[in-house]
């Protein structure tokens, strides 16, 4: 998981819900070199800036057991050699989820009725299924159905908005790990180095 979000409390089960928050028992961290040098299912930036031995995956934020789903999603070196359940994600082209399949949770633009807005952040929400009774009250598939555009970005369906991530980086609680803030921004204009994805892969079965 993320070296992001200092050690807050022990125990609870892997994929265990409290309220918004999910504990997860995850493996240790390896070489994150490896995760490009294997098949990951993450989603990753194109352009791997300024970490060329592993690059930027979306990522939920935690340490050690806990993974918090209240915190915005961010732009985090991918992990590896082990698969990390706060980055492995499936991608639906159908429906547009970005399902985190290990956790149950999709990426989710933030937003009201439906729509959301430049410069919103994403969090990582209980996935919505399109035409059934929406879990939270301000749940929405429409706010969770991305579509890869031809030019590789990223674009919350129909709206002219595109993932991107943000143009600074700082380390987090460990300084071998760095983040960058992820936000919807226009798609036009969007720098290709902050905004072109590499497609993770579609569910297999029921995902």
């Amino acid at each position: 998981m993320s070296i992001d979000h200092p050690p807050a409390r022990k125990g609870g089960t892997a994929g265990r819900l409290l309220g918004l928050t999910l504990l997860a028992v995850l493996a240790g961290y390896g070489n994150p070199a490896a995760v490009f040098a294997q098949p990951k299912p993450y989603l990753a930036l194109a352009d791997r800036l300024d970490r060329p031995q592993d690059g930027y995956c979306i990522d939920i934020a935690g340490s050690g057991d806990w993974i918090d789903v209240t915190i915005p999603l961010a732009a985090h070196n991918c992990k590896g050699p082990a698969t990390y359940p706060d980055q492995a994600v499936r991608y639906d082209p159908a429906s547009g989820q970005v399902r985190f399949y290990r956790l149950q949770v999709c990426m989710t633009a933030l937003g009201r009725n439906g729509r959301s807005l430049a410069q919103m952040p994403l969090l990582a929400q209980p996935c919505v299924t399109p035409h059934v009774s929406e879990p939270l009250p301000f749940a929405s598939a429409a706010l969770q159905a991305f579509d890869f555009r031809s030019d590789g970005r990223l674009e919350l369906r129909g709206s002219g908005l595109c993932v991107v991530a943000g143009a600074s980086s700082d380390t987090t609680f460990s300084p071998a790990d760095k983040w960058r803030a992820l936000q919807m921004t226009p798609c036009t204009g969007a720098p290709a180095a902050l905004s072109v994805w590499v497609r993770p892969p579609a569910p297999s079965g029921s995902g």
